[in-house]
């Protein structure tokens, strides 16, 4: 049974997600406010003590929250190391708030007002990305060297990194950077077209299905993150290069 955090100040539409989620089979909790789901995921300070956070499979978070709104919650779960899988309500899936939220570290959205169907579809392909994210960190077994440069694999090496798409990590020596869901469908986009130009615009419709007039520039701060991930000196980049005024190349294995 997962355990989801349903974080809405709308008291009726967080009654009926529960209401809907606990039919499911999920266990719910409820928080009407940003401070107070921060205070659930990452534990509560007070009188001096912390309290002990609350494990949660799933957050669902609006983003129009009093106090704190959802962007921000989103951003500190980041910078704590939290990664548990965040589906942010968007205001009718505007794509300003879209990049907003995956760039606060949000793990998909969904435009208000939904369909609960498919709240219940993303909610659901959420948990199960966790769980193959649980279980390929326990498992033992490796691909052999051979196997772990296959662009369709889970596994993807370069240059003395590696990219784990099953756990959402990547690799540099013995440093472990957790990705989030974004940052890694990302990197997947730009490793599956190695070598070739892939355009901001494909960027926006293949992996954050956004079709609208968007200011792709956007992306750009996507890309100066995933550069401090894996490059040896960010602002001279050998493996995510920009093509100017069209977008960006992937190189696994630059030229010396």
């Amino acid at each position: 049974m997962s355990h989801v955090l349903i974080v809405e100040d709308e008291a009726h539409l967080a009654n009926g997600l529960r209401f809907n989620l606990e039919a499911e089979g999920h266990s719910v909790e409820v928080a009407g406010d940003g401070e107070t789901a921060l205070d659930r995921l990452l534990g509560a300070s007070g009188d001096g003590k912390k309290a002990r956070p609350v494990a949660f499979d799933a957050v669902v978070l609006d983003v129009m929250l009093p106090g704190k709104d959802g962007f921000t919650v989103a951003a500190e779960l980041r910078a704590a190391k939290n990664y548990v899988p965040v589906l942010m309500l968007t205001a009718r899936g505007r794509p300003e708030d879209v990049l907003k939220g995956f760039a606060s570290g949000a793990d998909d959205y969904l435009p208000k007002p939904f369909e609960l169907p498919i709240l219940l579809a993303r909610l659901q392909g959420l948990l199960r990305r966790r769980e193959w994210s649980r279980m390929g960190q326990s498992s033992e077994l490796a691909k052999p060297p051979s196997a772990a440069n296959s662009q369709e694999d889970d596994i993807f090496s370069f240059d003395g990194r590696t990219l784990d798409f099953r756990t959402l990590q990547l690799r540099v020596n013995a440093n472990t950077i957790q990705l989030t869901l974004m940052e890694a469908e990302l990197l997947r986009h730009l490793v599956r077209n190695s070598g070739r130009v892939v355009s901001r615009k494909s960027i926006l419709e293949e992996v954050w299905g956004l079709h609208e007039d968007t200011d792709t520039r956007a992306i750009d701060n996507f890309i100066v993150r995933l550069r401090r991930y894996i490059e040896d000196d960010p602002a001279e980049p050998a493996h995510l290069l920009t093509v100017r005024g069209v977008g960006y190349r992937f190189v696994p294995e630059p030229a010396d």
